[in-house]
């Protein structure tokens, strides 16, 4: 068992990673019902909360279905990001954590995200900031480091254990990489194999499948994987992972009726969260991820994204799994 605070999670956990305009409650929803074992809610601004922005406060919407769920929160200023820890805690979530990972423009800089690996000291106060503002416990994503010059992954780690955070996940990327090349397992290893670590440490990056789920858990030694971009779409890959490090053996993959059902389950809660209108447009871009591979789909994804009419959607996905099969 794995604990995070008093959190307890299964041997092995899987983490859905915290994903911009992908990992809101609807998409959550079929994640956890496939598998997934720890969820975040998209990265949410400390600005946009202290301001009470309406985009940045409905994402603090968190659901007793979903639990242990984290809120995760990203900022550049430290009196910011403990005024957002006390907003977030009193949605009521079952951890706050801090995004030091994001590497995009709008948010490295501007200070916030994964530009903080370039100011440790700022670092440990924001977060011993966070930790002192709640009585939850905080964990913490990051990277390896700025650029390959300054892969300060094992310093971050022992500081931050040491003002109190309860776990931790690396992204095996620097931000200067992006999501770029291959993710290196090995200073996460390093990490997981420090003696003064005493937090669990999960592993973020290029799980796609769980043979290499497995392999990566064998060879690296970490306590869980946290899986973002292969969830898309698929959150079957839970459940996959799963059976396969209990059994050795290869789930089959999801039939068509069972694609149809999830996207469906998907759409449903997006219009009961989002509101008619905003809950169809935003489901626009999931149709294609759910029928990967299926051919012919083509067709019936125009119809999917033309009709602002929640019945006739329903309706089509009906006759995209009785009429069509995998070639």
């Amino acid at each position: 068992m794995v604990q995070i605070g008093n959190i307890s999670l299964p041997d092995f956990p899987l983490l859905l990673a915290p994903m911009e305009d992908v990992s809101d409650p609807p998409f959550r929803a079929v994640c956890k019902e496939n598998g997934a074992d720890l969820m975040y809610t998209e990265f949410i601004s400390s600005e946009g909360l202290i301001r009470a922005a309406a985009k940045s406060r409905q994402k603090l919407d968190v659901f007793d279905y979903e639990r242990p769920i984290g809120i995760q929160i990203f900022g550049s200023d430290i009196e910011s990001m403990r005024e957002s820890a006390a907003i977030s805690t009193e949605a009521g979530p079952d951890l706050i954590d801090i995004n030091y990972g994001c590497p995009v423009k709008n948010v490295a800089c501007k200070g916030a995200g994964a530009a903080l690996l370039r100011d440790i000291p700022k670092m440990v106060a924001m977060t011993e900031a966070v930790v002192k503002a709640t009585h939850l416990p905080v964990t913490v994503k990051t990277r390896l480091g700025w650029d390959d010059s300054t892969k300060n992954i094992i310093e971050v780690a022992e500081r931050l254990q040491d003002i109190g955070i309860k776990a931790l996940t690396i992204h095996g990327r620097t931000r200067v990489q992006m999501y770029k090349g291959e993710a290196d397992w090995r200073l996460i290893a390093e990490v997981k194999n420090n003696s003064r670590i005493q937090i669990p440490i999960f592993g973020n990056g290029d799980i796609d499948c769980p043979e290499k789920a497995v392999a990566y858990k064998d060879h690296y030694g970490v306590d869980g994987v946290m899986i973002g971009r292969a969830a898309i779409g698929y959150p079957w890959i839970f459940r996959e992972v799963k059976h396969f490090a209990k059994t050795g053996e290869l789930l089959a993959p999801p039939t068509l009726q069972e694609r149809m059902e999830a996207c469906k389950s998907h759409f449903t809660k997006s219009i009961e969260w989002k509101g008619e209108r905003l809950g169809i447009f935003e489901m626009r871009r999931h149709y294609t991820n759910y029928f990967r591979g299926l051919p012919h789909f083509k067709p019936y994804r125009m119809r999917l994204v033309q009709t602002e009419n929640p019945q006739e959607i329903y309706d089509i996905l009906d006759e995209v799994a009785g009429t069509m099969a995998y070639a």
